[in-house]
């Protein structure tokens, strides 16, 4: 298999990602089923030497990447979740009885704090840009579904709504990397990575 340009680990489970919340600037930690979850990365993400580990400053993320063995992992803004705005804490049903047929890649958050796709868009962008900067490969990422997802379709040319085709578990690892010169996906969701 080629080798990865990017190592994207979503997080562990926690309260609200297990309710179906959700949850962008609310700092709650794993439950201990996402601590379990991480933990069962850890192994084959030792096996890896990437050049550089980030994590989201978010406390579900920087547990992940401790449970992983990556405690001193260098915390980037850039890896926050996508700004929910008024919708944090909401499910996608409570959130589409008021804005029928409503995702986060089409609209984006609601009221003065919510990140539109335009925006997240430039941030994954700019995050991309820094990578391309860093001496080495791979880059290990911890962060959130969404914002990975939309890093996903933006590694891959695509607009971000493009990220709503990309179903993301909590606990798990994507691979990005190139294919015939091409950013491609190597993997996707692994929630039990083959360790030998």
């Amino acid at each position: 298999m080629a080798e990865p340009d990017l190592i994207l680990v979503r997080h562990g489970a926690t309260e609200w990602s297990e309710t179906g919340q959700h949850t962008s600037q609310t700092d709650i930690g794993l439950t201990e089923a996402g601590r379990a979850e991480a933990r069962r990365l850890r192994g084959w993400l030792q096996t890896q030497r990437p050049a550089a580990v980030w994590t989201s400053p978010l406390r579900r993320a920087r547990e992940t990447a401790q449970a992983c063995g990556y405690a001193e992992a260098e915390i980037v803004d850039a890896l926050r979740e996508w700004n929910y705005g008024d919708y944090e804490g909401l499910t996608t049903p409570e959130i589409q009885y008021a804005s029928p047929g409503w995702t986060v890649f089409e609209y984006g958050g609601a009221g003065p704090e919510g990140e539109t796709p335009e925006a997240v868009a430039q941030r994954v962008d700019a995050l991309l840009a820094r990578v391309r900067q860093v001496p080495g490969r791979p880059v290990l990422m911890f962060a959130h579904g969404h914002i990975l997802r939309a890093l996903t379709a933006r590694w891959l040319g695509q607009p971000v709504q493009f990220g709503a085709r990309l179903h993301l578990d909590s606990g798990s690892i994507c691979l990005l990397g190139k294919e015939h010169k091409l950013n491609a996906v190597l993997s996707w969701n692994v929630r039990q990575p083959v360790t030998d």
